[in-house]
């Protein structure tokens, strides 16, 4: 068996001082080479760990930041769609309102005594003393039969509530009231238009009045109204087709899809945004009817577009206050990315200047341990001069 070569003592002090100076001169260069002071768990459990936890979250944040930006884009369309909604909307109310400029052509029976308000009893003197069990008609349609407590108002409601006259299907083709105390019946489609009885013809006189014409022919049509119409209801289809382009990345909350905004890892915190069907149903922009023969028909659609109006308006709204919330969770996300970044390099990261310094240094001392032992083997070599 081979014997050990001894070494002197202090040839064993400096190759060990060596041997310690190499290791440290690879650590110092691994921190230059890497930035990091901690590079795995033997370096310093502690901080290796913290660092890590602090790095995990910082990457799971990031990776909802971008379903975080990716919401409020869906937000911003959202918004956009509502924006040209509410111009074809007013678009829409000035071909009403250019409608009603023009003079109504629709057939109206009106009476012209003055003196009837919605209680008076068709059996008295001031509406022609009606005779009970006889039978009010309109278009041939009955619409009241006569009692001894019959009023005004119950004809009027009979002719609105005829459902064969106002189908619950379709637009509404006669439209009855009582103006400034006297009967006002109109055609709303232009039709011909007439009142009769199965009573004595002078019930109805007293009624309506002696110069009040009870049967009309079908009515001129009104081209500037039924043309404004067929404008109206082509705006009706662009808010159609709008609606249904207000999408992003899949999701249309202009088109009744919803969208949940997930802003941290666990998902305990989060927003859900509701979506809306706004396309012109949604929004109760009704099509034109009787192509818009009777200002009835015009108001009713001016009523319907101030709703639709508010309605947008409401929702721009609420979709702003969801927008806010959104981007203010995408920048506190943001910040607390920066914060954990942060925190987690200073576990870990090295001082350059200090550890390039400490390797100076190191190099330094190498060449005086080699020195060193350089000057305890010059008591060995002593030796060979004996020779």
């Amino acid at each position: 068996m081979a014997s050990s070569i001894a070494l002197s003592s202090g040839m064993r002090q400096s190759l060990a001082a060596l041997q310690l100076i190499t290791d440290q001169q690879e650590t110092q260069q691994l921190r230059l080479a890497t930035g990091k002071k901690v590079n795995s768990a033997i370096d310093n459990p502690v901080s290796y760990f913290t660092a890590s936890g602090l790095s995990n979250r910082a990457s799971d944040l990031s990776s909802l930041l971008d379903n975080i930006g990716q919401a409020t884009k869906v937000l911003e369309a959202a918004d956009k769609g509502i924006q040209a909604l509410t111009k074809l909307v007013e678009s829409a109310q000035g071909a009403a309102r250019q409608a009603l400029q023009s003079s109504s052509t629709t057939n109206k029976i009106t009476g012209t005594d003055g003196d009837l308000t919605g209680s008076t009893l068709l059996t008295s003197a001031a509406a022609g003393t009606f005779t009970a069990t006889k039978v009010l008609k309109v278009n041939g349609t009955a619409v009241l039969t006569v009692t001894g407590t019959s009023t005004v108002q119950d004809l009027i409601d009979g002719i609105n509530n005829n459902t064969t006259l106002n189908p619950t299907s379709g637009p509404k083709k006669v439209q009855a009231s009582l103006e400034g105390g006297n009967i006002k019946i109109e055609g709303l489609d232009g039709a011909s238009l007439a009142v009769t009885t199965d009573d004595a013809a002078s019930t109805l006189t007293g009624l309506f009045g002696a110069s009040t014409t009870l049967s009309l022919g079908a009515a001129t049509t009104n081209t500037t109204r039924k043309d404004l119409a067929t404008q109206f209801d082509s705006l009706r289809t662009q808010m159609d087709q709008l609606a249904a382009d207000s999408s992003y990345n899949g999701v249309n909350l202009l088109n009744g899809d919803s969208m949940k905004v997930q802003f941290n890892e666990q998902n305990t915190a989060s927003i859900s945004i509701s979506g809306v069907k706004f396309n012109s149903a949604g929004l109760g922009a009704s099509a034109a009817t009787n192509t818009w023969q009777s200002d009835k028909d015009i108001n009713d659609a001016l009523t319907n577009l101030t709703a639709s109006l508010t309605k947008l308006r409401n929702q721009a709204s609420t979709f702003g206050a969801n927008l806010s919330v959104v981007q203010t969770r995408q920048d506190f996300t943001k910040n607390l990315i920066n914060t954990l970044q942060t925190g987690s390099d200073s576990l870990v990261l090295a001082d350059q200047n200090e550890e390039a310094a400490k390797l100076v240094t190191l190099n330094t001392r190498q060449q005086l341990a080699n020195t060193a032992l350089s000057l305890a083997n010059q008591s060995q070599q002593g030796v060979l001069r004996l020779f």
